[in-house]
């Protein structure tokens, strides 16, 4: 079912079971128990047995933590271009990018898709001219061909690589993804706009529609109840408003939202995720830098 290399976290919020099979080739097995019926945690390696657990969703996550690679600049050698193996440009600072990491891990890629990180400050000639004419990132070198934009890409790695599925089957929870796909760039505009400004009345807003749609399924506590592409594309933003919003807004987007702040509390059990998190105090100094100076 998976590498031997590659682990998978289960989280659970409801009670219904799953049944593991007796040889299950996993190296290790974390499950998260989130409900008030199983406040605990529990691993097993090599799972020789049945285990019949609540169970909701799956990811893959590696066993190890991965050694980054240093940023490329313009100083830089660039890798082996179009060698067969698929290789994913980031930045480690971009939240684009950042969707595209946390995909790749939560498929439990990192053996299989290559890190290739980028000075965005000082990037290299030859991204432009040999990889990405378009020479932003994220970009996905993948078959000969080199894609773009995050929200593409997510969706593209997890339809072509191997690992535990990051979308729905259940026509309800894909319409409403959809739903949330296309709602994300008004969010991050309203978002914004408060930044930017003294009133933070768009934000706020914008927090209340999150709330809203965290509480369509109850089956998680996911924005479609297990986790997925949908928490992949708005985590690494909520990652950096909060802090920026707490410290010079004064403005706790948590305060009245209970299904904001267990989502936050999800998401940072998700190794995949919490692999690629940038200190909070680094955000906030780069959205000071971007936002304060337009006050």
């Amino acid at each position: 079912m998976a590498a031997s290399s590659i682990g998978y976290q289960i989280h659970i919020n409801v009670n219904s079971p799953i049944l593991l099979p007796l040889r299950t080739n996993f190296s290790s097995l974390s499950f998260t128990f989130s409900n008030a019926k199983y406040p605990l945690k529990w691993n097993h390696i090599g799972c020789p047995k049945i285990c019949a657990l609540p169970a909701v969703s799956i990811m893959a996550s590696g066993s190890s933590r991965e050694i980054l690679p240093p940023a490329l600049d313009s100083s830089s050698e660039p890798p082996a271009i179009f060698d067969g193996t698929p290789k994913l440009y980031i930045s480690y600072s971009c939240p684009y990018a950042q969707r595209t990491w946390i995909a790749r891990n939560c498929k439990g890629l990192q053996e299989e898709i290559k890190l290739v990180p980028i000075d965005l400050k000082n990037r290299p000639d030859w991204y432009k001219e040999k990889v990405y004419p378009a020479n932003k990132v994220p970009s996905l070198e993948h078959n000969n061909e080199v894609k773009g934009e995050s929200m593409d890409l997510i969706r593209y790695i997890d339809s072509n690589f191997k690992g535990p599925s990051l979308f729905p089957d259940d026509h309800s929870k894909r319409e409403f993804a959809e739903e949330l796909f296309s709602y994300f760039d008004s969010f991050y505009k309203a978002v914004i706009s408060s930044l930017k400004e003294d009133k933070i009345n768009d934000a706020i807003a914008a927090f209340d529609s999150i709330e809203t749609a965290l509480s369509k399924f109850v089956d998680g506590s996911f924005f479609l109840g297990s986790f997925s592409l949908v928490d992949i594309a708005y985590v690494p933003f909520i990652e950096r408003f909060q802090p920026f919003l707490l410290e010079v807004k004064n403005y706790d987007i948590t305060t009245g939202r209970t299904k904001l702040a267990a989502w936050i509390k999800e998401m940072n059990q998700i190794e995949g995720y919490t692999v690629t998190k940038r200190d909070p105090k680094e955000h906030l100094e780069n959205y000071k830098r971007r936002f304060l100076s337009q006050l």
